[in-house]
């Protein structure tokens, strides 16, 4: 698994997500205890009902994960902390109602969540309120410095100032000469005196700019003397989950780790995507028959919209999606951006948007080998000609398939400009470095959460 997911699974959200899961079992053993007059280790079916319990346990914290309760900038947010965990405990009961129904031996009955939520709930904010208050009151394990003040340094502070769980604390910047925008905590010569001072564990340097004005005698005796140095680049990609063009050099591509697609590699991933299109399509199709016709019957034109795009080294291939938009939507205008509250969308449209039931035929592209289940979206044509001389480096996210969701659709908000597609590029290029089964299951997983919250995707 990537650096940045591994830097998500800090011993912090560990501690948060294990000890969560402990009061969430005991308090449904608890309930289980009173009902049954012995603990449940004591009972008569212990073993059972122990895999049960574990069940259940699990099913609530993804509930919890699935209201973003487990994305730690929410931890401080005490106003939405109580209406979300009461969200996620009824989406909770909802799939044990279902699983009582339709799969009894998985679930404890006789109503024992129900007697189970309020101590459910209870415990977990009480849990969640009593980890924010540790979490202030615990120094950071790390203070870092950052060398340089561009626009990849200002967005590393931002995020690791954000994280509250605390690991790392940014102490300032050393901005190199002429650079503005920051308060500069000194010059490139007083970083030895800065990081004496304020007690600087690691320092980040943007060699961009600051190559040729190191002091590298007093550099390698603060190295020697436990102080450690990072490249910029390499941090900003692990802790944001993107690769900085900013300043990035085809060397840096080159000699970084990553961009490895072993043939195993590529095979379970093929693999993978022929069992899941097959297996969506199957389920999908009395859904997709009935968008066919709503579609049909709320506006005049074909079914399917077929748009041409750009897939894998740069081939042109064919798209089809259920057609949200009027049929003549860019007969005068030719291809332009689709906005994201576009007048060209039809009433069905819209709704087809939000559910993206209207991506479901792409299912076929993915089966026939034209895209894939993850990849960088692919782009139309004509602006692929134009953001490829706009924005370096553009042309590398057609080194792999395109697919039906990935890593920038999961972590970044819908957006229709150069300067979006800027911003996606850096995701699709971090997607293309760290490409692995295990990636693409996480942003399935998320994929998932975001539709079922109603976000783009």
């Amino acid at each position: 698994m990537n650096g940045f997911l591994v830097s998500r699974f800090t011993w912090r959200s560990a501690t948060l997500v294990m000890c969560e899961g402990l009061l969430i079992a005991g308090a449904i053993a608890a309930v289980l205890h009173v009902r049954l007059g012995v603990p449940v280790w004591h009972s008569a079916d212990a073993g059972p009902l122990v895999g049960r319990l574990l069940l259940m346990t699990l099913i609530c914290q993804a509930c919890l994960y699935y209201r973003d309760l487990y994305e730690f900038r929410l931890l401080a947010t005490r106003a939405e902390l109580i209406p979300r965990v009461l969200q996620s405990t009824a989406a909770s009961a909802v799939v044990f109602a279902a699983l009582s129904i339709f799969a009894p031996s998985l679930v404890i009955g006789d109503g024992v969540f129900g007697a189970s939520a309020v101590p459910v709930v209870v415990c977990v904010i009480a849990w969640r309120l009593t980890f924010d208050w540790l979490s202030r009151r615990i120094p950071a394990r790390e203070r870092v410095l950052l060398l340089g003040g561009g626009g990849a340094a200002l967005e590393l502070a931002r995020e690791l100032n954000g994280r509250t769980e605390g690991a790392i604390e940014v102490v300032g910047f050393v901005a190199a000469d002429g650079e503005a925008g920051v308060e500069s905590l000194g010059t490139i010569e007083d970083i030895p005196a800065i990081v004496r001072g304020r007690n600087v564990d690691r320092v980040v340097v943007n060699l961009a700019d600051a190559r040729g004005k190191l002091p590298m005698d007093k550099l390698l005796e603060m190295k020697l003397d436990g102080v450690r140095f990072d490249h910029l680049a390499s941090m900003y990609e692990q802790y944001t989950g993107r690769i900085a063009i900013e300043h990035l050099r085809p060397s840096w591509l080159i000699f970084s780790e990553g961009f490895r697609k072993t043939r195993l590699l590529r095979m379970a991933k093929r693999l993978v995507d022929i069992a899941g299109a097959a297996l969506a399509l199957a389920l999908a199709a009395p859904v997709m028959a009935v968008v066919a016709c709503m579609v049909r019957l709320t506006s005049r034109g074909p079914v399917l919209y077929r748009q041409r795009r750009v897939g894998q080294d740069g081939r042109v291939f064919t798209v089809r999606k259920f057609r949200s938009m009027r049929p003549d939507a860019e007969a005068a205008t030719g291809a332009v951006w689709a906005g994201e509250n576009d007048d060209r969308v039809t009433s069905i449209g819209r709704f087809l948007r939000r559910s993206h039931l209207d991506e479901l035929p792409q299912l076929w592209n993915i089966l026939v080998g034209d895209m894939s289940l993850v990849g960088p979206r692919p782009e139309r044509p004509e602006f692929v000609k134009d953001l490829t001389k706009a924005i370096p480096f553009y042309g590398q996210r057609h080194i792999v398939r395109p697919g039906l969701t990935g890593w920038a659709q999961v972590r970044y908000s819908y957006g229709a400009s150069v300067e979006d597609s800027m911003q996606k590029l850096q995701y699709d290029l971090f997607y293309i470095k760290h490409m692995s089964v295990a990636l693409d299951a996480y942003i399935v997983f998320r994929t998932i959460k975001n539709v079922l919250q109603g976000r783009g995707v």
